[in-house]
Parts: C-alpha cells; sequence; structure tokens
C-alpha cells in the first residue's frame, strides 16, 4: 500500500509538473494593438496594467488592459512581441523590481 501511494503521489506530481509548463506559440505576423478607450482609474493610487495576448483556439487573443493597486516595491512592465527565427511570440507582461 505504502508503495502504491509514492507511485500516485509521483504521478500526481509529473501530471501538474507537465501541466505548469508554458509552452512559446509562434506566429508568421504580429497582430496589431486593438484600439479602445482606457477607463479613468477608479481612485487615486491605482496603475494601468497594459492589455496581453493570450493563446487561445490556434491563435493570439487580446485581453484588455485594467487597472489595479500597485504591488508594494514592484514595478509593472509590460508583455512585448519578440521576434525570432521561428517568428513572432509574445512575453507576458508582470510586476518586477
Amino acid at each position: 500500500m505504502k508503495k502504491y501511494l509514492q507511485a500516485l503521489i509521483m504521478a500526481l506530481g509529473l501530471i501538474f509538473g507537465m501541466a505548469s509548463c508554458v509552452g512559446s506559440y509562434y506566429v508568421t505576423d504580429q497582430p496589431g494593438e486593438p484600439a479602445y478607450a482606457r477607463s479613468l482609474a477608479p481612485g487615486s493610487g491605482y496603475v494601468w496594467i497594459d492589455g496581453e495576448w493570450g493563446w487561445s483556439g490556434g491563435r493570439y487573443v487580446y485581453t484588455h488592459g485594467y487597472w489595479n493597486r500597485p504591488r508594494a516595491g514592484y514595478n509593472w512592465h509590460r508583455g512585448y512581441w519578440n521576434h525570432g527565427s521561428r517568428g513572432y511570440s509574445w512575453h507576458r507582461g508582470g510586476w518586477g523590481r
């Protein structure tokens, strides 16, 4: 029973580890950022989080930006398109120091 439980835990760890891997998806043309109106900040001290591109249904799909409270000691770094030998790929934005 103990060996069965250990094998089950290892298998689940492998499954969850593989599921958390983020792949890189490439496209031949860099999509243009959609134009939309930015709403007013909901209060003082909020920062604008730029829209992001995500891979869904075999293509990149844009998610609009939003206002959020900043994380103490961090700055928001916007995402960007990287062009390489395989085409364009999106690198997500995030909080960094």
